[in-house]
């Protein structure tokens, strides 16, 4: 089976991984040349997305690029502390939350994507797909055209590939946020501890990094968007003046990045047909924490639906067309379940103030209590179980 992967991100790169593990041959198409992008910073992986890393064989390769979470806990705008919490894992699951930056979570997934035979091919942005005989033929911005058996599109939240399945397929909308991202120095934290302020005006999350920095980003809440060179250090100062700690590591910021607006995606009604399947983003952004992780699981299960057609993925429509059908149907309940959590989590930073008071009285009396039994079908949850075993790397073409 021949797999167009339209783009390199974290959803391309395991889904490029994935598919090579079960004998696929696969060429990335990616739009730019750095690992990271144009945008992003820093991301956490949670005990479901290891999981799924762990069934590729790269789980340690990606805890080395990065560094352990154990514990997340959740501040009120006035300083007191509303739960805590083991982050993103349930009681007892020996597997932390992983924290790193993007780009070197890429990276890593591309190399060892890479190292198991997937090509990678930079500069190349897809712009559509029509079908060509029992396959699928993409088009790229510079003119450029390759034919596949299947093409996945994990080309993120501006998917190209959303639109060839679905001319009338949602567009993200602004969602009332903006993130800005920025490193401190100076500010003494408790390591292995990821925290999160709702403040007045959105949350605030921070956490101590390896060599004495400050890892931090500020969601606001805003109507309107900022430009690209606005919502600089002061403009933050002045939002997050009443949170204590925010506050503290805004002061103490020795680097800032430009503000990345956070966007939402209405129920994307069409995520596969017979020849094309979307991951990650293209189909469901999700935040909460979750991004990646999503990711993951998509590639994961989408690998391991394609193996189930025999002993190597088979091009026979018949059989890919039922492959990606059972695809689309492990993920749809999940995937659901995931964006209405997501939907939650916004709403939950930006309450008015009578909301705000009424949260921070009820939610430490009531988050030790509910807290895991609300996240256990999240976390628990093992996408690999069923993916052929690691073992002797496919043989690599040509």
């Amino acid at each position: 089976m021949q797999v167009i992967v339209a783009g390199g991100g974290v959803a391309g790169a395991t889904t490029a991984l994935a598919l090579r593990r079960i004998g696929a041959e696969v060429t990335v198409y990616e739009a730019y040349a750095d690992p990271a992008g144009p945008v992003g910073s820093f991301l956490s992986l949670a005990a479901n997305g290891l999981k799924g890393l762990r069934a590729l064989g790269c789980l340690e390769a990606v805890q080395q690029a990065g560094f352990d979470v154990a514990r997340q806990r959740l501040w009120a705008d006035t300083g007191k502390l509303l739960g805590d919490a083991p982050r993103g894992r349930p009681e007892g699951e020996p597997l932390h939350s992983v924290t790193l930056e993007r780009g070197r979570l890429v990276e890593t997934l591309r190399a060892r994507a890479a190292a198991h035979g997937a090509r990678f091919v930079t500069g190349e942005r897809l712009t559509g797909a029509v079908r060509d005989g029992d396959g699928i033929r993409a088009r790229f911005a510079n003119g450029h055209t390759a034919r596949a058996d299947l093409l996945v599109g994990a080309d993120g939240i501006w998917s190209a590939t959303r639109r060839v399945l679905d001319p009338a397929a949602p567009e993200p909308a602004y969602a009332g946020f903006y993130s800005v991202s920025g490193v401190s120095r100076g500010v003494d934290l408790e390591p292995g501890v990821f925290n999160m302020v709702f403040g007045r005006k959105g949350a605030f999350v921070y956490l101590a990094a390896p060599g004495g920095e400050v890892w931090w980003s500020a969601q606001a809440a805003s109507a309107t968007p900022p430009g690209p060179d606005e919502a600089g250090l002061d403009d933050l100062r002045d939002l997050y003046r009443h949170e204590e700690t925010p506050s503290a590591l805004l002061r103490a910021a020795t680097s800032v990045r430009r503000p990345t607006l956070m966007h939402a995606l209405a129920t994307v009604p069409v995520w596969h047909d017979d020849r094309i399947a979307l991951v990650g983003d293209a189909w469901h952004p999700v935040g909460a924490g979750q991004g990646a992780s999503m990711a993951i699981e998509d590639a994961v299960v989408l690998a391991r639906c394609l193996a189930a057609t025999g002993d190597a993925p088979t091009a026979q429509p018949a059989a890919l067309a039922s492959a990606l059908a059972a695809y689309g149907q492990a993920r749809r309940d999940r995937v659901g379940r995931m964006v209405k959590a997501g939907d939650d989590n916004r709403d939950a930073k930006a309450l008015g103030p009578v909301a705000r008071r009424f949260r921070n009285l009820i939610m430490p009396v009531v988050f030790p209590f509910a807290y895991e039994r609300a996240t256990a079908w999240l976390y628990d949850h093992d996408p690999g179980a069923g993916l052929p075993p690691v073992g002797r790397v496919p043989a690599v073409r040509g």
